[in-house]
C-alpha cells in the first residue's frame, strides 16, 4: 500500500524529504494537520515505507519552536546528520517563521543545535520582516542546505521587501559562516508567485536548477542558470511535475537524481484531501536541456511475470459499437471505429503491472487507453491526441445514486508531449496499487493517485478512427 501516514485522518502526511543511508531509504515527513513533530519511515526499495522512531517534536512551551514544525531539509556532514528545518512560536501565534538545526548520529536520535547562529530569522532589507511587512505573518520557512565552492548556504521560501502583495514570492538565501548566517540577496525572484515553496537546487550536466512548488496551480515548477547565483531563467514550458504533485525534493540514489514529492488527491474540501507519497521519478537532462522525468529504475526489479504480446488474453467489445472492427494478428492489434468509441478491452493479468507498447492512429478521430475498467466501460481512460500532443487521464463512468446525472466523469491530470508526422509513440503504463503513471516516448507525463476504479479490464480505444498497438508487453510487478 502506497503510504500516507495514515492516522486519525485517511492521510497526514505533509512536506517530505528522502535520504539514503546504507542502501535503506529514510522519509522524514510533516504530520497534519498538528504539525506537531517530524515523521520518520524507512523503505528498501523507496517505494513501500514503514513508519519508525519519530524524529523531531515542537519545543517545550516557552520555546522558538513550541507551536508547530514545518518543513526540513536533511544532509549528511561528515560524520553525523543535519536537519534544518521550519519553526514556529505559539507566543507569535504563528505568524513568524525561523529555520532551526537538529543533529543526529544515525538518523534516529536528534537533538536540536538551537543556539548561537540558529534559529535563523527574517529581517531586512531584502526580505519581509516581522518589522516590515503588510499582511502580519511572514514566510521565512522551507531551508534548502548546498554548498558552492567550499561555501555553505540555506535557501528557503521567502518574499521581498516591495512590490505586489500577492507577487512577493522568491527564493532567499543565507551564507553559513562558523558564527553566524549571513542573510544575502534573493536567489530567484519571479515576480508573479505569492510564494515559491520547498525550493531546491541541483547542478545536472553543468547546469544550476532552481525547483519550487506554486501554490498557484499545486504544481513543481523550475528554472535553470549556467552560474548559482543567477540569473535563473525559464523554458517556455517550466512545469516539472502535473497537478497535485507538490513540495518536491530530490535524492541521489548512487547514479540516479530521484525526485521525491506528495500528491494532493482531489476534494471538494481541501482540507480533507488525501495526500499519499507516490514512487519516485528520476530526473535528467534532455537534449535541449531540460529537465526530463523518467520512470524510477527499481520498477524493473519488482517484475515478477512477463506476457508477451502473442499470448495476450482474449479482447472483448465493451460497448458493442456496430459500427467498430477489431483485428487481432500475432502481437498486433486494430481497432477501427466508423462512428461513435468503442473499447476493446482484455482481462488485467495481476494487479500491479506495467504495460508497454507502440501506438499508432490513422484518421482523424480519436484514440487511448483504458485500464481498471469493468464489463461497462466504467473505469479510467486516458486520452491520447496523437496530432496536438495533449494526454489527459480521467475517471469515467456511470453514477446511479443521482437519477439527474447518472455518470461521473472527472479529468485528473493533463500534459502536454512531442509529437511526430506518423503518429506513432511508444508508451508504458504504470498500476500499481492506486499509483498511475505514464511515460510517452520514455517520458513521463501522467504521475497521480486515485481509487475510484478497480476494474479487471485493460485495454484501448477509438472514435472515428483507426488505432494500431504493437510491440506490447505486460509485466506483473511482485
Amino acid at each position: 500500500m502506497l503510504y500516507s501516514g495514515r492516522g486519525f485522518r485517511e492521510s497526514e502526511i505533509g512536506d517530505i524529504d528522502v535520504i539514503i543511508k546504507d542502501g535503506v531509504y529514510h522519509l522524514f515527513h510533516l504530520i497534519l494537520p498538528n504539525h506537531d513533530y517530524i515523521a520518520h519511515a524507512t523503505s528498501q526499495d523507496g517505494i513501500n515505507w514503514e513508519r519508525t522512531r519519530n524524529a523531531l517534536f515542537v519545543g517545550d512551551p516557552g520555546s522558538w519552536d513550541d507551536d508547530m514544525l514545518w518543513t526540513m531539509h536533511l544532509v549528511s556532514q561528515g560524520d553525523e546528520y543535519a536537519m534544518y528545518y521550519t519553526g514556529l512560536s505559539q507566543s507569535e501565534k504563528g505568524f513568524y517563521q525561523r529555520i532551526g538545526l537538529a543533529t543526529s548520529p544515525d538518523l534516529y536520535q536528534w537533538e536540536k543545535q538551537n543556539h548561537g547562529k540558529f534559529p535563523l530569522e527574517a529581517a531586512g532589507p531584502h526580505y519581509e520582516s516581522p518589522e516590515h511587512n503588510v499582511r502580519q505573518w511572514v514566510s521565512f520557512r522551507d531551508p534548502y542546505y548546498v554548498q558552492h565552492e567550499g561555501a555553505e548556504y540555506l535557501l528557503f521560501c521567502a518574499r521581498i521587501a516591495t512590490g505586489s502583495i500577492s507577487r512577493r514570492g522568491c527564493v532567499g538565501v543565507a551564507q553559513i559562516h562558523e558564527d553566524s548566517c549571513e542573510l544575502l540577496p534573493p536567489l530567484f525572484i519571479p515576480y508573479v508567485y505569492d510564494d515559491v515553496e520547498c525550493p531546491c537546487l541541483f547542478n545536472k550536466d553543468g547546469q544550476f536548477y532552481l525547483l519550487g512548488s506554486i501554490r498557484e496551480d499545486v504544481k513543481v515548477h523550475y528554472w535553470h542558470s549556467d552560474n548559482f547565483v543567477g540569473p535563473y531563467q525559464s523554458f517556455s514550458n517550466n512545469v516539472l511535475m502535473p497537478e497535485g504533485n507538490y513540495a518536491a525534493r530530490v535524492c541521489e540514489d548512487g547514479e540516479h537524481l530521484l525526485l521525491y514529492a506528495f500528491y494532493v488527491s482531489h476534494a471538494e474540501n481541501p482540507e480533507l484531501a488525501k495526500r499519499t507519497l507516490p514512487p519516485p521519478k528520476e530526473l535528467v537532462v534532455g537534449e535541449d536541456g531540460c529537465l526530463v522525468l523518467k520512470s524510477f529504475w527499481r520498477w524493473r526489479t519488482m517484475i515478477c511475470d512477463t506476457l508477451s504480446a502473442e499470448k495476450f488474453p482474449g479482447f472483448v467489445p465493451l460497448l458493442n459499437n456496430p459500427t467498430a472492427e477489431f483485428v487481432r494478428e500475432k502481437d498486433e492489434f486494430r481497432l477501427r471505429s466508423v462512428s461513435g468509441y468503442e473499447v476493446q478491452a482484455m482481462p488485467q493479468i495481476s494487479e500491479n503491472w506495467i504495460w508497454e507498447g507502440e501506438i499508432k492512429k490513422a484518421g482523424v478521430g480519436k484514440c487511448g487507453l483504458v485500464f481498471n475498467c469493468d464489463h461497462k466501460g466504467n473505469g479510467y481512460y486516458i486520452s491520447l491526441d496523437l496530432l496536438q500532443g495533449f494526454v489527459q487521464v480521467r475517471s469515467w463512468g456511470s453514477n446511479p445514486d443521482d437519477i439527474y446525472k447518472d455518470y461521473h466523469y472527472e479529468n485528473i491530470q493533463t500534459n502536454n508531449f512531442k509529437t511526430n508526422k506518423e503518429q506513432r509513440h511508444r508508451f508504458s503504463l504504470i498500476r500499481y496499487d492506486d499509483y498511475i503513471e505514464l511515460s510517452i516516448d520514455g517520458e513521463v507525463k501522467l504521475a497521480l493517485v486515485d481509487d475510484k476504479y478497480d476494474g479487471l479490464y485493460m485495454g484501448f480505444y477509438a472514435e472515428t478512427a483507426e488505432v494500431i498497438l504493437g510491440e506490447g508487453r505486460i509485466f506483473a510487478l511482485g
